[in-house]
């Protein structure tokens, strides 16, 4: 909808191995940060193969106003009927990417003030709801076990999985429940909870749900699962359940994981101000079956590691979002990332 108040961007990134589809959204909802904020992070992802199309700011007008709607009250995720016309224009919009790209998987980020318990009272935090179809159950279980493990530290956190509501539910008009029932695509409605969680926790567990569920299909080459792109998650494999062994019987060697602690903790939150300096921690970062040997830092987003060490720091000199990757590698040449977003602004 260039030109109007409801623009926003799509990013299209194609890798030169041709390969699935993947459509992330954030920002559906303008008072969510964690998505729009992760999806920011999403859009610069180098791809090994296929084609990567994410809208971080979908009602961009929204996040400008940090509601979950603007002065209108229309709620973009419910402007989606299944089997019909979407109902506003910035969804018609939407809905035509999905129709030019027709993306094999599609992913929603979204947050809550709770923690969902299998009902809708109260929040639906840290839940991955998804379509009916069997592969994308599996698929979200193994993303939220591989997530529970490494980056759920508090009790009563863990992440969960549930089904899309069916159609006479009364939930209707979602991005996510269209995409499944009009497309087929395997799709995904990703929602982290806000409660005692800093910004930074949030977006770290939205980018690692995606990098999981979208590994085997865009991170990894199909010339050789063993390898991917500088974005290949950390610890990701693609025969997650039967990861022991090789194709000759012998043991596999397993992705280190990456993890970035920092100091002060809460970075992401807007408490920063210009002159502060943040200390960046890799200690934290593991590998199950061997060492570390190497800590890398792209501190400035451009895709190059220009900084070393177990640790490093940032200084902040102006008011704005500072995404921040690290890349670790093992002994036996495996990689792994982490990232965050330092940022000043409120």
């Amino acid at each position: 909808m260039s030109g109007t108040e409801k623009s926003t961007d799509v990013y299209v990134t194609t890798a030169s191995e041709s390969g699935p589809t993947a459509l992330i959204v954030g920002g559906m909802h303008g008072n969510e940060e964690a998505g729009y904020v992760a999806t920011e992070n999403i859009k610069q992802w180098t791809i090994e193969r296929g084609t990567l199309v994410t809208i971080p700011k979908a009602n961009a007008e929204a996040v400008a106003e940090d509601g979950r709607t603007v002065d209108d009250g229309v709620d973009l995720n419910r402007q989606f009927p299944s089997g019909e016309e979407p109902t506003t224009d910035l969804a018609r919009e939407i809905w035509g990417v999905v129709e030019e790209y027709q993306p094999d998987v599609v992913i929603d980020l979204h947050e809550s003030v709770g923690i969902y318990d299998g009902d809708m009272i109260g929040g639906v935090g840290q839940v991955v709801f998804t379509s009916w179809d069997e592969a994308a159950s599996n698929d979200a279980k193994k993303a939220t076990d591989y997530l529970n493990e490494n980056y759920v530290s508090r009790d009563g956190y863990e992440f969960s999985v549930g089904a899309f509501s069916p159609t006479d539910s009364g939930l209707d008009g979602l991005l996510t429940h269209k995409a499944a029932r009009d497309t087929g695509a395997l799709s995904f409605l990703a929602e982290v909870t806000s409660k005692e969680t800093a910004l930074d926790k949030r977006v770290q567990w939205h980018t690692k749900l995606v990098q999981q569920l979208v590994e085997e299909e865009l991170l990894t080459s199909s010339g050789n699962e063993d390898e991917g792109g500088d974005n290949e998650d950390d610890g990701q494999n693609n025969d997650e359940e039967n990861n022991d062994e090789d194709d000759n019987g012998d043991e596999k060697n397993q992705s280190p994981v990456a993890r970035i602690q920092t100091t002060p903790q809460n970075v992401s939150d807007g408490s920063l101000e210009r002159g502060d300096t943040v200390t960046l921690d890799a200690s934290a970062s593991k590998d199950p079956d061997g060492d570390i040997t190497k800590y890398e830092w792209d501190l400035d987003a451009d895709g190059s590691f220009e900084a070393s060490g177990k640790t490093t720091t940032l200084s902040i000199p102006k008011c704005k979002r500072y995404p921040v990757t690290l890349r670790v590698t093992d002994n036996s040449g495996k990689t792994a990332t982490d990232e965050i977003t330092i940022t000043t602004i409120k």
